[in-house]
């Protein structure tokens, strides 16, 4: 408000006395109006400026992002603009997301071996880090044969704690996906954590079952043949695969496993996220962790 009183004063007062007398900085008036300035400028692009703007952010995603998420990255990066005017000028143009598959379930649910709970019961919405996890693994062709990839997903973030990529699915991808989220995230046999899967082989395997024993985690699966009860990994798969992996030829399982590690560590550090507000979920847990100093120092 003070800033604004000067420069309506402008012509009457010298800056430099109505500062003074005002107790502001000279410094700060002028910096407040070219950030007014600018934020004009930015409302006022053109579509030509606007939509150099979306190819951009378009092709540093590799085509995953529709209006909405192109909309927010762009209110990240500044540039002030309606969400109608962005998903009118992309329809326009053409520029969509890459669109949904369907693929193939690896479950081999057809075992003696025992079967937990279901205790997660598609209770998504986690309150706290690393107090549910899930596993899932899926499958990415190569020239070589297949590769396998095992995820463990904090479901409070959805981040990839961890992860591992092999030429088989025996129970020992899931065993090193679950070791290297623990040394990762090192929650505490106290934590009382829920690791959730389907009723693979491998997660009911003695094994697995073990490391979970070992640090002091708590199984639990989904029911049998039900997709929807580990719906945060299929829908990472999904996204992985649309966004990344989907038309490219894999000569080598070394060209695909770098393409996998390059996507979740762009997903856990850079990708917005629909169901965390629009933010990577390495910011939304970050931003949690602030709030709670905050609160405790208040």
């Amino acid at each position: 408000m003070k800033y604004a009183f000067i420069n309506r004063h402008r012509r009457v007062w010298p800056i430099s006395v109505q500062c003074r007398v005002l107790e502001a900085s000279v410094a700060g008036y002028h910096e407040h109006f070219v950030r007014v300035a600018s934020a004009a400028q930015r409302r006022h692009l053109s579509d030509d400026a606007l939509l150099v703007h979306i190819k951009v952010i378009y092709a540093e995603t590799r085509g995953c992002y529709g209006w909405p998420r192109t909309w927010r990255e762009l209110l990240a990066r500044g540039i002030l603009v309606g969400k109608e005017r962005v998903r009118k000028l992309m329809q326009l143009h053409g520029i969509r997301a890459k669109g949904k598959r369907r693929f193939k379930v690896t479950t081999d649910s057809k075992h003696d071996l025992p079967i937990a709970s279901n205790l997660l019961d598609r209770q998504f919405d986690v309150t706290e880090p690393d107090k549910v996890w899930v596993g899932d693994i899926t499958y990415i062709h190569t020239d070589e044969g297949w590769l396998f990839l095992a995820v463990v997903i904090d479901l409070f973030s959805r981040q990839v704690v961890g992860w591992s990529l092999r030429e088989d699915m025996g129970r020992d991808i899931v065993i090193d996906a679950l070791r290297m989220a623990w040394f990762k995230r090192h929650p505490g046999k106290q934590a009382g954590l829920i690791f959730h899967s389907d009723r693979g082989s491998q997660y009911a395997s003695q094994d697995f079952r073990d490391v979970l024993s070992e640090y002091g985690a708590t199984a639990s699966m989904s029911r049998r043949g039900n997709c929807w009860d580990n719906a945060c990994s299929e829908t990472l798969f999904g996204s992985l695969k649309v966004e990344r992996l989907h038309g490219q030829r894999f000569v080598t399982r070394r060209q695909a496993k770098d393409e996998v590690i390059d996507w979740v560590l762009w997903y856990n550090s850079t990708r917005l996220h629909s169901t965390l507000a629009y933010v990577s979920p390495m910011r939304f847990e970050k931003n949690w962790l602030a709030a709670q100093a905050k609160q405790a120092n208040s």
